[in-house]
Order: C-alpha cells, then structure tokens, then sequence
C-alpha cells in the first residue's frame, strides 16, 4: 500500500465522528428506509448499469449506435433474467404438486428416528413436528371430505371492480418496478456521459482529477464484481444442478438456478441455497444414502469455489473488510429488506469508494475499507504502548515478509520509538509507560532473532560483495533512556545480520561504577545511541571518558533522526525537525570519531578500519571553533 495518502486522524478534521456528523448519517438512513419504495428501484437500477456499461462500451467500440448498443444489451440481459424467472416459477409449480408423493419416506424416517430415541429427545419432538406438517398437507388435498370439519366463513358481497381490484393490484406493483427498473436503466446508459459530468459539478468540480479517478474505480469495481460474482456462481450452480439431477433430487434446474441467485448474497448465500435441496433429500430416498451424497456434493463444490475458482478469478478484493460485509449485510437488509442483503456489498463498495477519494466521505473508508488506515510506525508504537509483544512482534513478521530487518527497523521500530520520545519530551508518556514500551520493544527484537540469524546465514547473491561487517565488533549502547536501550538492542542486531559481532547495552551502563561491563577491550567501536535529537552536552561527554578508558576505540553516536519518507507520508510528522547541524559539530567537539542520524549511516561508519581521534586533539578542534565563533560575533 501507498501510505502518501494515509494521514492521521490528529490532521484529517472530516475523519472525526461529531454528532452532527451522526445526526446526518441517521437522517440519510432514515430517508433511506422512509422512502425505499423509491430509493430501491434506483439502486437496482444502478447496479444493473454498472454491470452493463463494459457490455455497451464494447459495443460501441466496434461501431453499434449508442441507441442500438443499450437497447440490445438491455433487452438481452432482462431477457435472460426473465427467462430464469419463468424456468423458477414452473419448477415451483412442479415441486408443489410432488409434495404428497414424498410423504411416506419422510414418515419412515420419522417412525425409524423415533423407535431409536425411544419416544423422547430430539426424535420425538422431530415425529411431532413432522405429524403436525402432515396433518395440515393432508388438509389440503382433495378427498376424505367428510372427516373435514366443516369451514364457516364470512362472505362479504363483493361487485366485479373488487373482484378485479383483488386480482390486478397485487400484479401491478412488481411489474411497475421491473418496468420503471427496466426504462431507468436505459436513460442512464444513454445518458452516462451526462450523469458523469453532472456528478462531476455536484461534488468535485474543483478536482476534476480526483472526481474522474473516483468515478473509473467505483465503476471498475462494482462492475468487476458483479461480473465475476455472477460468473463465480455460475461455476458454483452448474455442477451442483448436474449433481443433483444425478443423485436423483427432483427439480435439479430450480435448485441450480435457485444457487446461482443466492450465492449473491454474502456468507449466507451458499448454506440457504443448500438447505431446500438437504430437505428434499431426506423426502426423496427411504435411505439416508440421498442426504449424505448431497450434502458431501455441497462441501466439495464450495470448498472448490473458495479456496480455487475466486482467488483465481478476482484479480482485486471489492476493497471491504470481512466485518464490513457482514455489517453491511445487516444494515441494508433492515433498510431494503431480502433485496438490501442482495445489494448490500456493492451499495457498500460504492460507499467506500467515495471515502477513499473525497474528504467528506472519509469516514465510510475508515470503517468499511479493508486498507490500513494508521502507517505502520503508528500502529507499532500503539502496540508497544499497550505492552503487546505478540501482537508487535506478529505486525514486525508481516511487515518483514517485504522488506529486510534493516529496512524494518529504520522506516517503522526507530520511527515508533521516535513517537515515543516525542511524547516523552511532551510530558504524556508516564514512567511507566516508558518502562513498559521499552521491554516490549526489547521482547520484539529477541523474538526477531531468528529472523535476523535466517538473513545472515543466507547464502550470498552471486557477485554480492562478503559481509561488509566480518571481523568488526561494535558495542551499541543507550544514551540516556530506556527507549535509547531499545533503540541500540535494534542497532546491534542489525549489524550482526552484516557479519559483525555486535552487543547492545543499557544506558546505565555508561555510570563509572559500571563502566568495566561494558568490555571495552573486546571491542573496536562503540555507538551511543539518542532518540533525543537535542542530547544534552553532559550525556555527550560520556565520548570524553570512553576515550580515556580505552584509547584504541573509535565512539560514535546516532541521533536517531525520522526518516523523510516517513515524515512526507505522514501529516502530523511535521512536528519533527531535521537533527540541528550545530548539534553534529557539538558531539564531533567532544571527540566523536562520528556522528550520524540514520542506521545506514552508522552501519557504514562503525565498519571502517582506521585510527580514533585523540582526545586532545578533539579539544583543540573545539577550542579553535569556539575562537572562530567569537571572531565572527566580533565582526
């Protein structure tokens, strides 16, 4: 993922939930629910013409009349929708009239389950409720007219315009909707181009480029998953139709095409379409052979479909969380009702793809998208913060799997102690937070050791130079912080992944009392290490007193500084200064045989072979910078 465009929630004012930001979201659903006799033939309506523009661009492509090209693709695709209808209304019909026909087998069923159970438990409740259908499928069938009870009814006097009323009302509204469905469907194919300007004016016609970019992915991703889906589930219903004619189910063909609309619907879809035809099994065989062959039909077809055909197929994800499907699931079904769940998760997408590009919207991406909405630092730092090693050190794995440790280190842990310290100077991260953070961080690092033993034990590219570290040893200390201790435990294991032989130390052991543990002598370079980008000149003379106590040793610090892609990918980074240039040449003063700011750099000083500064020497370089600046004061 691109993080130049993710900002934090401190910097993005429409990101905030206000309560007149939820006043308004409740007052579109309401609207929503209120007027949905009119709002939902428009969404079909919609996402019918998103599936359908591909078709009549390709079309028009090859030179067909923009009238033509609607009207063909329109009349084509409700043709085959209505097609499907007449086929699943006269496979109903079929199976109402088979009904009876199944009846024995179920009772035998029953009769078996309850000599089993001996009358009580599940079986027995079972026999109840079957008796009970049976009684009233037998109420409804012709014959034995005189065990009926009689039936007394009230009949009103009626005249022909009620009887006609009673007949062609409840017909008319649902051919009203598919027609006025049907016409607007092929004003907006006509007039696309209208509408896309239109909106353009509405919303974005300050940033045509941002508009255009939102209209191409709300259109390619509905489109491409409306298509795909429908192809996935003609996979899916085509061998569970086949199957299920060859197992013996009657109406295989409405069970089919009663899966292929089903599976629109998320999660849910394929276990209600495999419930009518388990049901039926049971009624269809006096064994139980039918049952077992198509529920085992059912488990094989979707463990197929899920784990084959739709990785294959969907080259991108609709851009939804898992927990964004189902809730939005749920949502539209209470506005929409059946139809809502059906078009909940492209309604949703459309949602999401206004967040991603529209500030006004942001909200909906935040809580739908399925894209990370903290930068990795961010969300590193939140959970050394809480103490949760595992879950830092299972984010610090996943970021791994694209980057080295070294590259991990630099642009997400050091940026995430910097945080850190930033709110240590501010006065908000408490002791014991501090404490905390730090041997979470410090847990990281051990637990990333073998990830570090795994790079550098890896056989070198061929050509690759040998590892610029071998035969080096670098002490990393912590300057002056606990956090400095982590930051130097991620130093050290750095540079052992480049050969050297690398110890990390902490901050108290710079105190002379405990300055033999450091083990000087073992070592050819020490770096202090500073999240501190202003490190006070007496943590700084700690160079001094390292020199004096092993002459042969090259010190250097790191002032741990942010990296630019970082702060240029995060807004609220602006707070953190580039290290001051007059603070370098302050620790170079004190004798520092280097001083960097970036893991790069002090990887690339700590494995040069040359002679220390000398003390005395780096005394007489301040002194001659102290003359310079007064002589320049004087002038």
């Amino acid at each position: 993922m691109d993080y130049s465009t993710v900002s934090q929630p401190e910097a993005a004012g429409p990101r905030r939930i206000t309560l007149p930001r939820l006043a308004t979201i409740a007052g579109v659903a309401a609207v929503l629910y209120l007027a949905r006799e009119v709002f939902l033939p428009l969404a079909i309506a919609m996402l019918i013409t998103f599936a359908l523009s591909p078709l009549v661009s390709a079309l028009r492509r090859r030179g067909v009349p923009m009238l033509g090209a609607v009207l063909g693709v329109v009349f084509i695709a409700f043709a085959l929708i209505a097609l499907l209808g007449l086929i699943m209304v006269g496979q109903i019909g079929e199976l109402a009239q088979n009904l009876p026909t199944f009846q024995a087998n179920i009772l035998a069923k029953v009769d078996a389950l309850k000599a089993t159970g001996g009358g009580h438990g599940l079986a027995a409740r079972l026999s109840e409720m079957i008796t009970a259908v049976n009684a009233e499928i037998g109420s409804a069938l012709p014959g034995d007219e005189a065990s009926k009870p009689m039936q007394v009814e009230v009949v009103e006097r009626t005249n022909a315009w009620d009887v006609l009323l009673n007949l062609v009302l409840p017909l008319i509204s649902p051919v009203a909707t598919t027609g006025l469905v049907v016409v607007v469907v092929i004003f907006m194919l006509l007039e696309r181009e209208q509408l896309r300007e239109r909106f353009i004016r509405l919303v974005g016609a300050h940033d045509i480029h941002r508009t255009t970019q939102l209209l191409q992915d709300a259109g390619s991703r509905v489109a491409t998953y409306l298509l795909i889906q429908l192809l996935v589930n003609m996979i899916y219903a085509i061998p569970i139709g086949v199957g299920l004619w060859l197992i013996g189910i009657p109406n295989a063909v409405l069970w089919g095409l009663l899966t292929l609309v089903l599976r629109f619907v998320p999660y849910i879809g394929s276990v209600l379409s495999a419930a009518f035809p388990l049901f039926l099994a049971v009624a269809v065989s006096p064994d139980w052979s039918a049952l077992l062959w198509t529920g085992a039909l059912f488990v094989a077809v979707e463990l197929i479909t899920s784990n084959v055909v739709e990785p294959w197929l969907y080259g991108s994800r609709t851009g939804l969380s898992p927990l964004a499907i189902i809730v939005a699931a749920i949502f539209w079904t209470f506005l929409w009702g059946p139809l809502g769940l059906v078009l909940s998760t492209p309604l949703t997408v459309c949602l999401v793809v206004l967040g991603r590009h529209l500030p006004q919207f942001e909200l909906f991406d935040i809580l739908l998208g399925d894209e990370p909405v903290l930068h990795p630092h961010v969300r590193l730092y939140q959970r050394l913060l809480a103490g949760d090693a595992v879950e830092a050190t299972f984010h610090a794995e996943e970021d791994l799997e694209d980057s080295d440790l070294a590259d991990f280190y630099q642009t997400t842990a050091i940026p995430a102690l910097l945080q850190a310290q930033d709110d240590r100077d501010r006065g908000v991260l408490t002791a014991e937070q501090e404490t905390r953070l730090a041997n979470v961080a410090l847990t990281m690092v051990e637990n990333l050791s073998e990830v570090a033993a795994e790079e550098r034990d890896a056989p070198p590219e061929e050509g690759a130079a040998a590892a610029p570290g071998a035969g080096f040893r670098v002490a990393c200390v912590g300057g002056r912080w606990q956090i400095d201790d982590a930051s130097a435990a991620m130093l050290a294991q750095s540079l052992s992944v480049e050969g050297a032989e690398a110890r990390w130390h902490g901050h108290e052991t710079l105190a002379p009392a405990r300055l033999a543990n450091l083990s000087l002598a073992e070592a050819d370079c020490l770096i202090l290490c500073f999240l501190d980008p202003t490190p006070t000149r007496a943590s700084l003379l700690h160079i001094r007193r390292l020199k004096r106590a092993a002459p042969h040793l090259r010190v250097g610090v790191l002032v741990w500084q942010m990296p630019e892609s970082v702060m240029s990918a995060v807004e609220t980074m602006g707070a953190y200064q580039p290290i001051r240039q007059d603070k370098l040449e302050e620790i170079q003063e004190l004798g520092a045989d280097f001083a960097v700011t970036s893991l790069d750099a002090a990887t690339e000083a700590a494995f040069i072979r040359e002679a220390p500064r000398k003390v005395a020497a780096a005394a007489r370089t301040k002194a001659r910078a102290a003359t310079r600046r007064r002589a320049k004061a004087a002038s």
